[in-house]
């Protein structure tokens, strides 16, 4: 087992991580930007290190001194929580090349499951049903026209090299393709640094729901149920539940086999999310797969009696999963509600300013995943996402 875990991330996810490392007996090393200084992560980290100034692209995502960090620590393994570089293939293999485990999939999972339209051609292969749509990028506004009449409207532009909304633009009408078509593929650039973007059919009052799988190195994969993500704003979930409300048991099923069929064919390893688009109809339709740990874990942590951070250390060791498919039980029903610095009065934009006062709910059932604390200044320059309270 790892003696040392390096945390690349912040907040609530980076303390996630820390109190499971704590339980297993496994030391910490947090990194921060200047920003970040007095954060909660870095105070309860056994080690913490400076990356950088404020701006994420020169701090939390400042590859170079990530990995001079791991040799001067000596830290065995790296856990990159969600969002920062947590999907990029090529950090991953460079993490390996400096002689730590990453603790994730393997780089040539992320590149196959975090390029969209490689992964649409990937379920297609094995017989899992797909949005309508391209799988090559759309190069031009002349192959856009022709696809959307095709397809029809309404669509939806999207980009190929990552998710979270950004890149993302409904188009009704064919007046709307080029100005559209600017805005995602800018985005996209921005985000990404990938400015592929492709076309697919826009499904009207859609449930998302995704199903949490797990693998290991020996051949296992487990489906631990699924969660109902359709409570958004701007392509963000805010509320997430498990289980949902919207299918049945069969469903469930057969929604399960199909997200063990994507993770077996791109021999993924560690937790994963596979993500799909159910129809007012029950018809289901693959959307994406996150090639890691998701924010709204919880609460199939609250179902399952599970602790995912917990597996997916013991998977990058390279041991077996700790249990099977028929060990899955669900129990009872949990939500997931993030909580957000936003100003909702002024169309939810960031809201920034010294926190002066927190109350933490508490009760039998009630779990806080938090990072922050009394006193801490909350900044521009990351995510409003300050914590998620989960209730069973």
């Amino acid at each position: 087992m790892f003696k040392k875990i390096l945390i690349v991330n912040r907040g609530e996810i980076a303390i996630r991580v820390i109190r499971t490392c704590r339980d297993m007996g496994i030391n910490t090393v947090a990194i921060f930007s200047e920003a970040d200084r007095t954060s909660p992560h870095v105070l309860k980290a056994d080690e913490a290190y400076c990356v950088g100034t404020p701006p994420a692209s020169k701090s939390y995502m400042n590859i170079d001194k990530i990995l001079e960090i791991i040799k001067l620590t000596g830290a065995d393994a790296v856990h990159p929580g969600y969002g920062f570089l947590s999907e990029n293939a090529s950090f991953a293999e460079l993490i390996s090349k400096a002689g730590a485990v990453w603790i994730g999939p393997t780089s040539s999972a992320i590149s196959t499951m975090g390029d969209k339209m490689a992964a649409r051609k990937l379920a297609e292969k094995v017989g899992v049903p797909v949005v309508p749509g391209t799988t090559e990028p759309i190069k031009d506004l002349q192959t856009a026209k022709k696809t959307a009449e095709g397809i029809g409207y309404p669509i939806l532009i999207k980009a190929a090299g990552g998710g979270g909304g950004k890149g993302m633009r409904i188009i009704k009408s064919p007046s709307e393709l080029t100005d559209a078509m600017e805005v995602a593929k800018s985005e996209a650039k921005q985000a990404f640094s990938d400015d592929r973007i492709y076309i697919e059919k826009y499904l009207e009052e859609p449930h998302h729901i995704e199903i949490q799988v797990f693998a290991d190195n020996h051949g296992n994969v487990v489906s631990l149920g699924e969660r109902e993500c359709s409570i958004q704003r701007r392509y963000q979930k805010i509320i997430e539940e498990t289980p949902s409300p919207f299918i049945d048991s069969k469903l469930r099923n057969n929604l399960s086999q199909s997200a063990i069929q994507i993770t077996r064919s791109c021999k993924y390893i560690g937790a994963g999310t596979v993500e799909f688009l159910i129809d007012k109809d029950h018809n289901y339709y693959f959307l994406e797969m996150n090639t890691r740990i998701q924010v709204e874990h919880p609460i199939t942590e609250m179902v399952t009696g599970i602790d995912l951070v917990k597996e997916q250390i013991q998977v990058a060791a390279g041991e077996k999963l700790s249990f099977t498919q028929d060990d899955i039980q669900l129990t009872g029903h949990a939500l997931e509600c993030r909580v957000y610095a936003e100003d909702g009065f002024n169309n939810f934009s960031p809201s920034t300013g010294i926190i002066q006062e927190i109350t933490m709910p508490q009760g039998l059932g009630v779990r806080m995943d938090e990072g922050i604390r009394t006193g801490q200044e909350i900044t521009p320059y990351y995510d409003p996402l300050l914590g998620k309270l989960i209730t069973w």
